[in-house]
């Protein structure tokens, strides 16, 4: 079987890339990601039985994590990276087999090819071979198949929240064992429609957990948000632009930059760093260059200094800013220079990136506009008397929920137009790279709260559920769903996924996703996702817009 991927909302004619990716990755890629996902799968196959057994390990516990990290969109182009995955999974394996066995376990009988299939270190064809016979189509039946993608896509936007908070230092609880169990389910052939749909509740229960997990991570790590107005424009001297989502990536460079001249500023889902106490006392975080991932080819090349790239949302770089743009962490591209891991707890060394700074010299004074951030949920329930007195006094009439991801379809101006049409007494919630569609829109305030309410990065989603659930019981309702609040979502990768599996675990129902519905999943599916929690397609600004003011 050749490439076949659709995992993310532009994924080609909404059906599914067939020879090169979207985002850029070609079929050896897709085919050693799939060859990856099959390596994992195999991995959890032992390690979940050897858990029950009492024979849990936190290192294999913590691949499966990065490894389903890595093939989430946009993170890693490099099949290099992924053979070293693939091969350093299939030692795991055999540690997560002889694990079980030493426990006690007795191998069942007809293993599936997960668990069993093999080749040396170094034969990246076979790995690619067995890609290509592992991929997302692999599955006849259609239903099953769409259950497992919802569930395994879910899973790697977990893994993304969970990452984040190891390297943080937090475990995960239950995170973790819930991603082992979850693959170990895909080659499982007792799980049908029923067991695989709980699993995908489930799912978003442990969304909510891992997002929690990291909202507390950072802010031991961090200290407190707070609100702060972030300057868009740069200073003259040398600079680094940081993209991405790690902000220990951030806090080791800031720390390592500090008197050296060189300013540091942020990109995308860094805008919010600046919210946080730890980051914003270093004098040269500068503030912000640039906006949402899919136009970072052309704002990459305006920026004439560094660039680091800390997590997902890396498109393909162009010749001109190549030889000056750093990867780490779990990002790769070929050629790439790329910054290693921590070695025995210590810092990553940013060095290079700082010299490379230096180098290019003054990349000069550029006016810009302010943004406001650093509305998480605790500096918004810090204004709950006032958001619930305009509430009650009708000033507010509406909260919708414009949160996710942005994209490259012009589609996604619908986002913009819904905030342009909305009246004055809604205010928006948004957390994630979608706010870049109406983030600079002059939308005022109702009765001094910002109309354009922004909690954060997409790893932020955490605190909009926080607040509506402190909104529910501060108003005394006994249903989520009675709230003001309206649904509105934008969605590009598998972040995006757990998401939204989060909100229907937390029983929110009447979401508009847009602006496509997700490729992988079924007619039947779709049903089950209409019936139960009343998921629908956006349409029209206009068209939506009474219904989004009426809760429907």
């Amino acid at each position: 079987m050749g490439m076949f991927c659709y995992q993310c909302q532009e994924t080609n004619r909404g059906t599914g890339c067939t020879v090169q990716g979207v985002c850029g990755k070609d079929e050896r890629t897709a085919a050693l990601q799939d060859a990856l996902l099959l390596t994992l799968r195999g991995v959890s196959f032992w390690a979940h039985r050897g858990r029950a057994l009492g024979a849990a390990d936190a290192e294999i516990d913590r691949f499966v994590a990065e490894g389903l990290f890595m093939t989430v969109t946009n993170v890693n182009f490099d099949p290099a990276r992924f053979a070293e995955a693939i091969a350093r999974g299939l030692a795991l394996r055999e540690k997560a087999r002889a694990a079980f066995v030493a426990a006690g376990g007795k191998a069942p009988g007809g293993l599936p090819a997960a668990a069993a299939w093999a080749c040396a270190p170094g034969d990246v064809e076979a790995m690619v071979a067995a890609g290509r016979a592992a991929g997302p189509l692999a599955d006849a039946d259609e239903e099953l198949r769409s259950l497992k993608a919802l569930l395994l896509y879910g899973c790697k936007g977990i893994a993304a929240y969970a990452d984040h908070a190891l390297v943080l230092g937090r475990p995960g609880g239950a995170v973790l064992p819930f991603l082992a169990e979850a693959l170990a389910a895909l080659d499982d052939p007792a799980a049908g429609p029923g067991e695989l749909l709980a699993l995908v509740l489930r799912a978003g229960k442990t969304a909510v957990d891992a997002m929690a997990l990291l909202d507390e991570a950072n802010a031991a790590a961090y200290g407190p948000r707070r609100v702060a107005r972030v300057a868009t424009g740069t200073r003259p001297g040398p600079g680094i632009l940081v993209s991405g989502h790690d902000l220990k990536d951030l806090d080791e460079l800031l720390r390592q930059a500090a008197g050296t001249g060189v300013n540091v500023y942020t990109h995308g889902e860094m805008l919010p760093a600046h919210a946080y106490a730890g980051l914003a006392r270093h004098a040269h975080l500068a503030g912000n260059f640039g906006t949402s991932w899919h136009r970072q080819q052309r704002e990459f090349e305006e920026f004439r200094g560094a660039i680091l790239m800390t997590t997902n949302c890396l498109q393909k770089p162009r010749e001109s800013y190549r030889d000056r743009l750093f990867t780490t962490g779990l990002v790769g591209w070929p050629g790439a220079a790329h910054v290693p891991d921590r070695v025995a707890g210590g810092e990553k060394d940013f060095g290079p990136v700082i010299a490379r700074a230096r180098a290019l010299g003054d990349i000069g004074a550029r006016e810009g506009a302010t943004l406001t951030v650093g509305f998480a949920h605790e500096t918004i329930l810090g204004l709950a008397d006032r958001i619930i007195e305009a509430v009650r006094a009708g000033d507010i009439t509406r909260f919708v929920v414009m949160a996710g991801c942005d994209g490259r379809q012009r589609e996604r101006e619908y986002f913009t137009e819904v905030a342009r049409l909305l009246p004055p007494g809604a205010v928006i919630l948004t957390a994630g790279c979608a706010k870049y569609r109406y983030n600079l829109l002059d939308l005022g305030e109702v009765k001094g709260i910002p109309r354009v309410i922004d909690a954060g990065q997409c790893n932020d989603s955490y605190s909009l559920a926080v607040v509506a659930l402190k909104l529910k019981e501060a108003l005394g309702l006994a249903d989520i769903n009675d709230l003001p609040i309206s649904y509105d979502i934008a969605w590009y990768e598998q972040k995006a996924v757990a998401v939204l599996l989060a909100l229907l675990w937390l029983g929110v129902r009447n979401i508009r996703l847009g602006p496509t519905l997700p490729a992988f999943v079924s007619p039947g599916v779709l049903t089950v996702l209409v019936d139960r929690f009343g998921i629908r397609p956006t349409g029209s600004a206009e068209g939506d817009l009474p219904a989004i003011l009426r809760g429907e």
